[in-house]
């Protein structure tokens, strides 16, 4: 039985290529998600204006017998700088909000933990949002799998990141 999250950590293709190389992550999808429903269907050249609500997320779904919600969000918490309001690495504008969107309200006890072991680390409040996903909209094709289909593109991610999810492969 697969289980799924959606995790906003910034801009989405090296966050989606990151979860998509830890072990027992069954498949990946970017989109856009939490935005305003009443717009029938988002695109990248709306979303990035920032006016829509939607932030660049990664449709995550795993398999819970091989890797826990509790590892996966720990590994999100490795990614992004959770303190940062609007912005990830150089990406900046509402789009580009981190936010653990859950289908499963069984989820919220553990995303919760998570989110109160991360505030004891640090001074300032946490600019997570958590939230039950309340629309999802898959994004174009081209934005899928980017950085497979372009090793050398953008990336805010540290290129160490990477090498820690492939450790998690089974030898």
């Amino acid at each position: 039985m697969m289980k799924e999250i959606y995790l906003a950590g910034g801009c989405f293709w090296g966050v989606e290529r990151f979860f998509k190389l830890l072990e027992g992550v069954t498949s990946t999808e970017v989109g856009y998600a939490n935005g305003d429903s009443t717009l029938d269907g988002v695109s990248y050249e709306q979303v990035r204006t920032g006016t829509t609500g939607y932030a660049e997320t990664v449709h995550v779904t795993y398999d819970p017998a091989v890797i826990g919600l509790d590892t996966l969000l720990a590994m999100y918490f490795l990614a992004i700088d959770p303190v940062s309001v609007n912005r990830q690495g150089e990406d900046e504008g509402p789009q580009y909000r981190t936010g653990i969107y859950y289908t499963d309200e069984a989820d919220l006890e553990t995303i919760d933990a998570k989110m109160a072991e991360n505030a004891a680390l640090h001074y300032e409040p946490l600019a997570v949002e958590v939230a039950p996903l309340s629309v999802f909209h898959r994004a174009e094709e081209y934005h899928q799998d980017y950085l497979e289909k372009n090793p050398n593109g953008y990336c805010h991610l540290p290129l160490g990141l990477f090498e820690l999810a492939r450790r998690t492969r089974s030898k």
